[in-house]
């Protein structure tokens, strides 16, 4: 045979990556995890759904519907909380991603202070923060107008009363982006770590001014973060009870939480199919948010995470760098240090007055609050379900979103069912969740009423979405020529999973632990329904305590869930620093 018709040997054909994704056991145990998790999320749902439109004879009755359409103030509450929601959401998002960029792209951050700060008001059980700005902005004994109100006679202006009234619009809608603030923050931030800092020194070097980098790198790269931030804002918005309710009443405001609260709780009896009618309002309002962020997803690559990268280089603010500490310093003590102020002042006084006796003040609060055994007990019971449900729940959703981001063309509508059913049940409220839940797991065949189970199953299928939604944007970011690079040379989707994706979304997936180990440790919806003296956690007892009107308490055991949490947010938060500063590197 000629030499010149030799041909070299074929290579061996390797398997696809698609039927690699098809055929590993790592893809099988992801769809089974997913499935698992949809079923935990719908099957208590549809118990307590369901139920109010089946009549006995097995006929749908749809005159729960009728009952909602017919609530003569329906117009104004959907429109009150939209509008406080939606303001909310704005400002949150201006707010926190300024926090953001300044933290993470200048000079002007102060290191763990600037990292952590804006974090505490979600350390804070919202019930506790409602009850720290009601004491400082009641019209008439709140604690700042007790201080502003000499400092205005000073200068000729008399009040009686005022001149803040945390009871108002923007009383109400301030304390909401107060609470929202740190999902961007977290979110954004993240981002900014993932975001490859080449590109904006490309930019810069290219002759583009500091907010045109801005506009043209920083924001579209960070699009799954912010995408992922309005997601979990609305959803919480919709949500989040004990603020509107210590705070909304006495400015005439009509919340939908609020209402669908007073219906399941002090009804009697229980409307429960006109709170799950209103319910389905909100799950038209998630839907359409999220489809909105699957667009964002979708519309081009933005992943910055690839094979190379580099530490950012600080923006240099010159004589600015002050200015801006100054700023970020202001709202920090603002949001943060002025709640828990009040807190710590109501703790010491043992009671609320208008009348501050300075020389009487006693550590006897937090003396009763440790030496309390059920208390005790309760918080440490919540910091360990905190830790083990936002472990589970964040590897959970880091496969769920590879699954479901990286699936083949042909699996998109089983991934998209299968997306919805983990998300949206959730959108209830968890107050109609639990009492599924209750119904569910209580007696056969689970027999896990009373146990630590039935809560931290609730727990991980209740706040899936925020473990989900950030894992999502944690993924989007995540470049696919190492993950395509790694499978072609044959190593396993599992491999792949552990050695190259875990590492590269380790900065997202870890804002997104922190925010569940905070939510799940100072839950009070499920907490209300599920805990009970056989299984007490702090935010069953931290209702006990507010019930019994005693506020000293409840702001020392508030400090100590603040403290504790954030002892374990702290070092979760600077080692997703060092994971971003990192990521990308050779």
């Amino acid at each position: 045979m000629p030499v010149d018709t030799l041909q070299p040997p074929a290579p061996p054909r390797r398997p696809s990556t698609a039927a690699l994704a098809r055929t590993s056991p790592f893809t099988v145990v992801g769809a089974l995890v997913a499935g698992a998790l949809a079923v935990l999320a719908v099957y208590p749902l549809l118990l307590v759904v369901v139920r109010p439109f089946w009549t006995g004879d097995g006929r749908f009755d749809v005159t729960p519907i009728r009952e909602t359409l017919a609530l003569p103030d329906l117009g104004t509450l959907l429109w009150h909380t939209a509008v406080v929601v939606g303001a909310s959401t704005v400002a949150a998002l201006l707010i926190g991603s300024a926090l953001a960029w300044v933290n993470e792209r200048t000079d002007a951050r102060l290191g763990l202070l600037t990292d952590l700060v804006p974090l505490l008001p979600f350390l804070l059980p919202p019930i506790a923060g409602a009850v720290g700005w009601a004491l400082l902005g009641s019209e008439r004994s709140g604690y700042l107008n007790l201080a502003l109100r000499p400092v205005l006679s000073a200068v000729g202006i008399d009040l009686a009363e005022g001149p803040l009234n945390i009871h108002s619009w923007y009383g109400l809608v301030f304390v909401y982006t107060v609470y929202q603030v740190p999902y961007v923050f977290m979110m954004v931030s993240a981002g900014l770590r993932n975001l490859d800092a080449t590109l904006e020194e490309q930019a810069r070097v290219s002759g583009a001014g500091l907010f045109r980098v801005v506009r043209t790198v920083s924001l579209p790269a960070v699009r799954p973060a912010l995408g992922a931030a309005a997601l979990l804002m609305v959803w919480t918005g919709f949500g989040l009870f004990s603020v509107p309710a210590i705070l909304a009443p006495q400015a005439g405001i009509d919340i939908l939480s609020v209402r669908i609260v007073q219906l399941l709780s002090f009804t009697y009896p229980p409307q429960t199919g006109v709170a799950v009618g209103l319910n389905l309002v909100v799950m038209l309002v998630v839907t359409a948010v999220w489809y909105a962020q699957l667009r964002v997803l979708r519309a081009g690559r933005s992943a910055t995470v690839g094979g190379r990268g580099a530490t950012a280089r600080p923006v240099r603010l010159g004589r600015w760098r002050w200015t801006v500490r100054a700023a970020m310093l202001g709202y920090l003590g603002l949001a943060s240090v002025l709640p828990l102020g009040a807190l710590v002042l109501v703790s010491l006084t043992g009671f609320w007055s208008d009348t501050i006796d300075w020389g009487r003040l006693s550590l006897d609060a937090f003396r009763r609050t440790f030496a309390d055994i059920a208390t005790r007990e309760a918080l440490l019971n919540s910091l360990l379900l905190g830790v083990v449900g936002a472990t589970v729940a964040t590897l959970a959703a880091a496969v769920i979103s590879l699954l479901i981001r990286r699936g083949g063309p042909g699996t998109r509508g089983v991934r998209l069912v299968v997306d919805a059913a983990i998300k949206f049940p959730p959108t209830l409220s968890h107050l109609v969740l639990a009492v599924g839940f209750a119904l569910a797991f209580n007696g056969a065949p689970f027999w896990l009423g009373g146990t630590y189970w039935i809560l931290l199953l609730a727990y991980v299928s209740m706040h899936m979405p925020q473990a989900t939604t950030a894992s999502d944007a944690a993924a989007a970011q995540v470049g696919r020529e190492l993950t395509e690079a790694s499978r072609v040379s044959g190593a396993p989707p599992g491999r792949t999973f552990l050695r190259i994706d875990l590492p590269l979304m380790a900065p997202g997936l870890l804002a997104g632990w922190a925010l569940l180990f905070v939510t799940i440790t100072g839950d009070i919806s499920a907490s209300a329904i599920l805990a009970g003296t056989s299984n007490e956690v702090v935010g069953f007892r931290i209702l006990e305590v507010f019930a019994n009107g005693d506020y000293a308490m409840l702001g020392s055991l508030s400090i100590a869930l603040v403290a504790v949490s954030a002892a374990v947010v702290l070092p979760v938060t600077w080692y997703a620093r060092r994971r971003g500063s990192t990521a990308g590197r050779p």
